[in-house]
């Protein structure tokens, strides 16, 4: 029996199982494993709806496996060893594999700022954004900082000030909102958050948190009764503990096929994964997480037939930003991720973030009953991702 083990059942680490689960529907001399340290799928791309105080449908990681044969454990992954080919779940239990899918993610990098471990609020659960939720539902006529303008920084701001007119939503970033997008729809955006209440600030440095503010660089002390910190991500140090070869920041090196170039038998995948393409490194995004896991789970079928898997070719299309539930702006991209000439706004962005957001579970089903679904979908230029 070959045993194949997946940890992390976030958007790459399901997509891989459903697509392994399809791929392998029939083969009873391979046997797939997923370990979570939590039941409730995590939809990251809908926190800050959580933090801001809405309701999400709990969507049930066992529920949505049951059929596809394959085991879900609930459980810490505490060690991988990768010589042993086995994996230690909360220091009680072993898991052995002959294949390993790493898509243990990335969490907020709270250790780079003081303070922020302590003091601030994140976005790495469902659990964080509820308490961030419950914070806000207290206060009345109180300043609330943003730290961080990425697309998740901006969108939070946005959902905050909507969902809490009351409160003074202010977003500090070294950069502009919406850097990485093209001239006019940055503007776009910069109006949007500008309509809502957001005051930003960019081009300041924060220092240090405390109880009731942040520290800029300059001596000033922007107060806050809530902190949220959405600048700067880790990932899990297991995979540099193991052994495996790891990048500068942890994530784990491959060749084009996804493997580790250390320990072929393991694929990193998602935001766990130093993959580059001619462009240079991907980025930790949704948006090219599943694609990948989706590559690792066709490489691995191949592996099983005695084939060599193919090179992993991706581009980005768009950069989508929801701004509250009743705007967002949508920069369509070069492969590259660079800006590209068009860009959406207003309804008919909003209906475009939604069926992105929307997009993970209807993929995954396809996946479970459609053996081989998206499997050319990033091959022709990489100009596909859903």
């Amino acid at each position: 029996m070959k045993e194949i083990l997946i940890l992390g059942a976030g958007y790459a680490g399901m997509a891989a199982t459903m697509a392994l689960s399809g791929r392998l529907k029939g083969r009873e001399d391979v046997h797939l494993t997923l370990v979570n340290p939590q039941t409730r799928f995590t939809e990251r791309l809908r926190l800050h709806q959580t933090a801001s105080g809405q309701t999400l449908t709990d969507f049930q990681i066992p529920h949505r496996l049951a059929g596809t044969g394959v085991d879900f454990i609930q459980g810490w992954v505490t060690a991988i060893d990768a010589d042993a080919q086995v994996v230690r779940v909360d220091d009680a239990r072993t898991l052995r594999y002959d294949t390993l899918i790493c898509a243990l993610g990335a969490v907020a990098d709270t250790a780079t700022v003081p303070g922020v471990d302590e003091f601030a609020y994140t976005l790495d659960s469902v659990q964080d954004a509820e308490m961030l939720a419950q914070q806000l539902a207290r206060l009345s006529d109180a300043p609330v900082v943003v730290a961080g303008g990425g697309l998740t920084g901006v969108e939070s701001a946005a959902e905050i000030a909507e969902q809490h007119p009351d409160l003074d939503v202010v977003l500090l970033s070294r950069q502009e909102p919406g850097h990485m997008m093209g001239e006019k729809a940055r503007a776009r955006l910069c109006t949007g958050l500008e309509r809502l209440g957001v005051q930003v600030r960019s081009g300041v440095e924060i220092v240090k948190v405390t109880p009731d503010g942040v520290a800029l660089d300059d001596g000033e002390v922007v107060p806050a009764q809530a902190v949220l910190w959405t600048t700067g991500v880790r990932v899990s140090p297991i995979a540099a503990a193991a052994g495996l070869a790891v990048d500068d920041k942890g994530r784990i090196l491959t060749d084009p096929a996804l493997r580790s170039v250390s320990h072929p038998n393991v694929y990193a995948v998602g935001d766990a994964a130093a993959a580059h393409q001619r462009y240079g490194p991907l980025h930790g995004t949704c948006q090219s997480g599943i694609p990948t896991a989706m590559h690792a789970a066709a490489s691995i079928v191949r592996e099983l037939k005695g084939k060599q898997p193919k090179p992993f070719r991706f581009g980005y299309v768009h950069q989508p930003v929801s701004l509250g539930r009743r705007d967002a702006v949508i920069q369509f991209t070069r492969p590259d991720d660079a800006p590209g000439r068009f860009y959406l706004a207003g309804r008919m962005a909003v209906t475009y973030k939604e069926t992105v957001s929307s997009s993970p579970w209807p993929t995954y089903r396809l996946l479970k009953v459609v053996p081989g679904f998206g499997s050319t979908m990033w091959r022709r230029g990489g100009r596909a991702t859903k």
